[in-house]
């Protein structure tokens, strides 16, 4: 019974957490747009979902051939998918890439769609609720 829950609910709970991760990133961007040199950062949504429900990752192993060798981070990942550099529109004299117009836009539309997960999820719940109900 749990499990049947479980799988009825995973998909808002997987693209909650994803919205929550890529919330922080983007607000990353923006508390970084004074800083020389920072390069914005950003992950893809879609391929990131679609990863995180069938299982997958694409996340490369690091091949240490010495027992010396710490284990790498390959420039972090969010629910297995690899944090990507943005691509500017205009890149400024002090090496950052952070358009501040680009990352309010999807700040705002990722906050929005977050706002839609979670109302999403409360019906789910409240649906599941009444049919135990009765």
């Amino acid at each position: 019974m749990v499990n049947k829950l479980d799988d009825a609910l995973r998909f808002q709970q997987t693209a909650l957490s994803l919205r929550a991760a890529r919330q922080e990133l983007l607000a990353s961007n923006i508390a970084n747009a004074d800083t020389p040199n920072y390069k914005a950062r950003d992950v893809n949504f879609a391929s990131a979902l679609q990863n995180a429900l069938a299982g997958t990752s694409t996340q490369l192993p690091v091949a240490q051939t010495s027992p010396m060798h710490l284990e790498g981070n390959t420039g972090g990942t969010i629910l297995g998918m690899p944090v990507m550099y943005r691509k500017p529109v205009q890149p400024s004299a002090d090496g950052n890439t952070v358009d501040m117009d680009v990352e309010r836009a999807q700040f705002a539309d990722n906050a929005l769609r977050y706002e839609a997960s979670v109302k999403f999820i409360s019906d789910d719940i409240k649906e599941l609720m009444q049919a135990i109900q009765g």
